[in-house]
């Protein structure tokens, strides 16, 4: 089967396979609501009222994964929302093979996206622009020519950070003392010649 082409962030193998599922005498026909998904996981369970075409006394939980859904973007469902699908038996237990909302159209997907971390670690740092310093846009939109480099400890535009003399003054004094009176002291033991009497 050739995947040269998209469609709903599909490849045509996956729709031709979803097709075939259909027309497959091992799958079966249901409707029903989204019983609850996760997002940040990409599945869930749907709640089946229907089956064939037949209503079920109580409704049965078939899984759902993002992968089955038929929508563009970012796959998810609504808890509550109402879809149709194909599924099949498996030894795990039933399973959705494609997910569309009423009458084959699109399914509308839950609002919600999962939070990254690395969203969550911009947004903390805070976005600046590297030119200027302003909070409220990026070096690319900065509307003042290119400023001198500066030195990102103490904004000086003398020197650069690795020769910041205020960076120098406050890195802990003991610690250089303790390594600097090790190293004397490792010397007198090593230069000294052995007494002799």
């Amino acid at each position: 089967m050739a995947e040269d082409g998209f469609a709903g962030g599909c490849t045509k193998a996956e729709e031709e396979e979803g097709q075939a599922a259909e027309e497959d005498p091992q799958s079966y026909h249901g409707v029903g609501v989204c019983k609850w998904f996760n997002v940040r996981m990409g599945f869930g369970f749907l709640s089946m009222s229907t089956r064939d075409g037949v209503p079920l006394e109580t409704p049965v939980d078939v899984f759902v994964h993002q992968s089955k859904l038929h929508m563009e973007g970012f796959r998810s469902l609504k808890e509550g929302e109402a879809v149709e699908f194909t599924f099949k038996k498996s030894s795990k237990g039933l399973e959705s093979l494609r997910v569309t909302g009423p009458g084959g159209a699109h399914c509308l997907g839950s609002e919600r996206r999962p939070k990254g971390k690395s969203v969550q670690k911009r947004r903390a740092k805070g976005d600046r622009c590297y030119n200027c310093g302003g909070l409220d846009h990026h070096a690319k939109e900065c509307k003042l020519p290119p400023q001198p480099k500066r030195c990102h400890f103490c904004q000086s535009v003398a020197h650069m950070v690795a020769n910041c003399p205020a960076k120098t003054q406050q890195s802990s004094p003991g610690s250089q003392e303790k390594s600097s009176g090790v190293k004397e002291e490792k010397a007198e033991h090593s230069h000294s010649p052995p007494p002799t009497d």
